[in-house]
């Protein structure tokens, strides 16, 4: 369905993308450099961005590449903090990640790298659009945090959370809202609320993230069965749906298909939504191009979603030589000094 309905692209400044975000990894000392130079370009975090924002302008697609390599790098280490039993370092983790998401030049030289390369990203993604824009990332990225500290109360306690409880704590861990926010610094325009807020223009750009989570979710199933997880629709469906597991992959298929169809209607609706806004006017204008821009990479997000799950090496276990431990990551007690 993917392949056949959403034709791959990639941002023509890919290529320098990729070496430049492995350059900042290092900078930052956000991975130790011989896990970079050993799996960075496997990973594909940067395929993943440059087949989402494809229009973006180049500064601002590095701005959001490195911010996605970080979000992986964090991910990873909330992980690593519950494996083994960190809740001290998670907790200043936390802490510092608020403080530093309110005022990031304060933190560019903070002690926890992942703290600093976390300001440094956010610095930079707030430099494109007017405060407005950066208060409301900062306010929806909050919630994300908060989520993340709810997985880790989970995961620590071995709770499953029901599967609607799940969703609606999927949304926030998968960054639904931020990734749609950055939509809008590749169109070069901040989009008013009555157009970010309309069911035309919501629509569309929920059901293009709720693929990538279910997708994501029916891809890293084994991984997050060999690590332990408690956060996946398919171990929430087993755990209280009752179902068997080969019953849950199809469920979790069902859904990311009608997701699919979904949005290709709502994708239409969406794009006559943005004609309507052409009144005439120059602002008429920009606003109908700008949403017309913010849809097509609605739609970029499903193949580029597809093709990172079965390119990266985020998600081969069967090739670890530990499929509990990502071979990747910095399993040391990083945070706890």
């Amino acid at each position: 369905m993917i392949e056949a309905a959403f034709p791959r692209q990639l941002h023509a400044y890919w290529p320098k993308l990729q070496e430049k975000t492995r350059w900042w990894l290092q900078e930052k000392r956000l991975m130790p450099a011989d896990k970079i130079d050993e799996y960075a370009d496997g990973l594909c975090y940067t395929d993943l961005m440059a087949g989402y924002y494809l229009g973006a302008p180049d500064d601002v697609l590095q701005a959001i590449a490195d911010y996605s390599a970080w979000f992986f790098v964090w991910d990873d280490r909330h992980d690593r903090d519950i494996v083994h039993g960190r809740p001290v370092a998670w907790r200043r983790l936390r802490r510092a990640l608020h403080t530093a998401l309110d005022a990031p030049r304060e933190h560019l030289h903070h002690q926890d790298t992942l703290v600093a390369g976390f300001a440094d990203s956010v610095l930079r993604l707030y430099s494109f659009l007017p405060a407005t824009w950066n208060a409301r990332f900062a306010r929806h990225f909050h919630t994300v945090i908060e989520a993340y500290d709810r997985e880790f109360h989970n995961r620590t306690e071995g709770i499953v959370p029901t599967v609607e409880e799940y969703l609606a704590l999927r949304r926030l861990t998968f960054a639904h809202w931020i990734w749609t926010d950055l939509l809008e610094p590749s169109a070069g325009l901040e989009l008013p609320d009555a157009v970010r807020k309309h069911p035309a223009y919501r629509r569309p750009a929920l059901l293009s993230q709720e693929f990538a989570a279910w997708y994501n979710d029916l891809c890293s199933l084994p991984k997050e069965i060999a690590g332990d997880e408690v956060h996946n629709l398919g171990i929430s469906l087993v755990k209280h749906d009752g179902l068997s597991l080969e019953e849950a992959i199809a469920e979790i298929r069902r859904r990311v298909e009608e997701c699919i169809s979904e949005f290709l209607v709502a994708e239409q609706e969406a794009l006559r939504f943005a004609d309507g806004l052409a009144d005439g006017t120059v602002r008429g204008k920009e606003l109908s191009a700008a949403v017309r821009a913010c849809i097509g990479n609605m739609r970029n997000w499903f193949s580029s979603v597809y093709w990172f799950h079965h390119e990266s090496g985020r998600y081969m276990v069967d090739s670890w030589d530990d499929r509990s431990t990502p071979p990747y990551v910095n399993n040391e007690a990083a945070g706890e000094k």
